[in-house]
């Protein structure tokens, strides 16, 4: 029989395991967006998703609630996907590259619009990828500013010039 303590720390963990699944349940949208304009294939999308939630996982019982939770998600999903990113880099890859690209086409079922849109976004360097989506997801500027260490000013200074790259982006891929 296993002692009221032990049996109580069990339980608890219970309780926050489900909590955070249904946290992240909530919030997959974020994973996934943030999942399609980091990586580029299928296979890089499902491993940065998984790396992804073993940090959250990791780092759940660091969420105070000083910040919305979807900003959290956002901060950790962010630094673990430009982390992944810098290690690809700098890592030779033996990969052919045969494999498949990342299309939205092939990942969602998205209107034509939307396809070029996150085909344009996939063409964005990593902070403008991070404040597009942040964007999109009708953050606030101080969230954005707090997930991405920038200050509320360069932030909406940034956002202006990536709406008017988007555009043009987007005019050559229509």
């Amino acid at each position: 029989m296993r002692s009221p303590v032990k049996l109580n720390t069990v339980i608890k963990r219970k309780e926050v395991e489900k909590e955070f699944i249904r946290a992240i349940g909530e919030n997959q949208g974020i994973l996934h967006k943030i999942c399609f304009v980091y990586a580029d294939s299928k296979l890089d999308r499902e491993d940065l998703y998984q790396d992804i939630i073993f940090q959250l996982w990791k780092s759940y019982s660091s969420f105070k609630g000083r910040s919305k939770f979807s900003t959290w998600i956002y901060q950790v999903a962010l630094n673990t996907a430009i982390t992944k990113v810098r290690r690809r880099k700098a890592l030779p890859s033996g990969r052919e590259f045969s494999e498949e690209i990342y299309s939205p086409t092939i990942a969602m079922d998205y209107s034509e619009d939307l396809r070029i849109l996150y085909q344009a976004i996939s063409y964005l360097s990593k902070v403008e990828k991070a404040l597009i989506l942040m964007w999109l997801d009708e953050k606030s500027y101080k969230e954005m500013s707090a997930t991405l260490g920038m200050s509320e000013k360069n932030v909406s200074v940034s956002l202006v010039r990536i709406k008017r790259k988007l555009t043009d982006l987007i005019k050559k891929l229509q």
